[in-house]
């Protein structure tokens, strides 16, 4: 199982690490450090993703990552330490890639479309979001009220300057709550949908998809 998480923390400067054997960049003890944590936040969405959280075991993420039990404990205190910063952690990351793939688009539907492709790409890569989105509700509710609160402010901004922009036609301010949750919901089931597992991965709902959804939107949010 393929996962990618952003990590914009993680990222060793390579221009100024002396090569390690093989040509790759020698992580100082710090930059190690943060590298461990991110393979073990990496490792448990996967995990979670096969197993669910019950079966989420520290000798299951320790071994998907590739480092020791022991080294498991010093990054965090317990497995459900570990739960309870993974959604805010690992979310906001991706949030930031849906953010960047959308900067300066010139309105809301074209904002969306690409928001929608970035969503699609991303939990294509990371086929293990969907069910540690759905059971954190139960396995680590602080976690997905934090993750659940931040998406949906961010995203109501969004809708809220499309609204003072007059793109959002025909509604009132407090209806845009209404729109960020269906919107939000669409993204998922589309995905589940339409996204295909194939030998080489999973793949993201075909473009026609993401064309449908462009009219959808253009005719909800312009009236």
């Amino acid at each position: 199982m393929t996962v990618q998480i952003l990590n914009s923390g993680s990222a060793a400067d390579a221009s100024t690490q002396a090569p390690a054997a093989g040509g790759k960049p020698r992580l100082n003890r710090a930059q190690k450090a943060i590298d461990n944590r991110s393979r073990l936040l990496r490792a448990t969405i996967a995990v979670i993703g096969e197993h669910g959280y019950a079966g989420a075991s520290v000798s299951r993420i320790t071994q998907l990552a590739g480092l020791a039990q022991g080294t498991f404990y010093l990054y965090f205190e317990s497995r459900q330490e570990l739960f309870d910063c993974l959604l805010p952690e690992v979310g906001a990351e991706a949030l930031a890639l849906i953010g960047d793939a959308v900067a300066g688009a010139p309105d809301f539907v074209t904002r969306e479309t690409l928001a929608m492709r970035a969503f699609f790409h991303y939990a294509a890569l990371n086929p293990g979001w969907f069910r540690t989105v759905y059971e954190s509700r139960v396995a680590a509710p602080a976690a997905y009220a934090t993750y659940t609160s931040d998406r949906n402010a961010r995203y109501r901004d969004s809708l809220l300057t499309a609204w003072k922009n007059g793109d959002l036609v025909g509604y009132t301010e407090p209806e845009l709550d209404i729109l960020v949750q269906m919107l939000l919901a669409s993204r998922m089931y589309l995905f589940l949908a339409y996204a295909d597992q194939q030998a080489n991965g999973m793949q993201g709902p075909p473009e026609w998809v993401i064309q449908a959804y462009t009219k959808i939107v253009t005719r909800i949010v312009r009236g």
